[in-house]
């Protein structure tokens, strides 16, 4: 045991700013969720745009849904955040009075999508040549404006949740942490700990190169689909119906030792072992996750007489991205799998 005055001073928080979070090694976390929703109200209300055809105006905010939130591990910040927004538009063709509406929705604003793959869908309230006109003038100059926007609110998001999240310490310098710069700190290891806690592993799992040591755990979430367990198989294995329920850019080559990309590389990874209609096991892994770090993922489809259990167990999950993670499945994959395949509704 070190004698006082002797010890790491990794552990030694007297005088240091950083004394509830000494290195910034611990997991915080802040709820971006109502900041958000008032930001984006704000940056998606008093549009103007117009062209030689008529003028709109998205004028209020019909609905928003989501959650956003502001993560530091290890002096790493991680932003997530995911939103269903509708909003409403109004316009006038040139030289006319009559106004018309319509609704502007965006499905997946999210971290996991960029700016330009965020899918903005312009639909109207009557169906008239004069509606027609006026959805092309939302869609040819509206659309790059909420793009704008869009990037105006996660580069806010960011700069907001940066300052305070991320502590200096006694030899650093006491000035805000900007998000560009978050990443060049340079952190001591951790002191080695003899039993992880929660079943959370700081070794590599047998079998499974992980490719740098962290903190890792365990996923296993079960879903039941109304469908048959060969059709459900195809969606994570063949790339056209991937690429129709994630809304994104997919490549797939379903054999063992194939590589795979999902939602426009974020997700990417090898098929280790595929088993038709029956299991799945893949090596996953997050881009935004440290170089050469991979999970395991097992995929199991049980059929059953009315509907197709799938038992899912993901290994080597970064304990800091664990609630993202799970929260992907459910949402990114499980959900949409059910809203278009229809595997949500009764086979008989």
């Amino acid at each position: 045991m070190a004698k006082w005055g002797k010890g790491d001073p990794r552990w030694i928080v007297e005088e240091r700013a950083d004394a509830t979070n000494v290195n910034n090694w611990h997991w915080t976390e802040k709820n971006a969720s109502k900041w958000s929703t008032d930001k984006l109200t704000e940056l998606f209300t008093n549009i103007k745009v117009e062209d030689e055809r008529g003028q709109c105006e998205l004028y209020e905010v019909k609905e928003i849904t989501g959650e956003a939130s502001a993560s530091n591990r290890k002096a790493k910040l991680i932003f997530f955040y995911e939103w269903v927004i509708k909003l409403k538009w109004k316009g006038t063709l040139k030289d006319c009075t009559t106004e018309l509406e319509g609704t502007v929705t965006m499905p997946n604003l999210s971290d996991e999508n960029g700016v330009d793959d965020v899918d903005i869908e312009i639909s109207t309230n009557t169906a008239t040549p004069e509606s027609h006109t006026l959805r092309e003038v939302m869609k040819s100059k509206g659309v790059p404006v909420l793009r704008q926007k869009i990037g105006e609110y996660t580069q806010a998001l960011k700069k907001e949740f940066s300052q305070g999240m991320i502590l200096p310490s006694k030899t650093q310098d006491s000035s805000p942490v900007n998000a560009s710069n978050v990443k060049k700190a340079s952190l001591p290891d951790p002191i080695p700990v003899k039993k992880p806690d929660n079943g959370v592993s700081t070794t590599q799992m047998k079998g499974l190169s992980l490719g740098v040591k962290i903190e890792t755990c365990q996923l296993e979430l079960t879903q039941e689909f109304k469908c048959e367990a060969a059709m459900l198989y195809l969606a994570f294995t063949d790339v056209e119906r991937l690429q129709a329920f994630t809304h994104a850019k997919a490549t797939v080559n379903a054999e063992a030792g194939g590589k795979f990309t999902m939602l426009d590389g974020n997700i990417s990874g090898e098929f280790v072992s595929l088993e038709p209609h029956s299991k799945i096991v893949m090596q996953w892994r997050f881009k935004s996750w440290d170089e050469g770090h991979h999970s395991l993922v097992t995929l199991q489809f049980n059929q059953k007489s009315d509907c197709t259990e799938l038992l899912l167990t993901q290994k080597g999950i970064p304990k800091a991205d664990f609630e993202r993670t799970r929260h992907g499945w459910n949402s990114v994959f499980f959900q949409r799998i059910k809203g278009t395949f229809g595997f949500g509704a009764s086979l008989f």
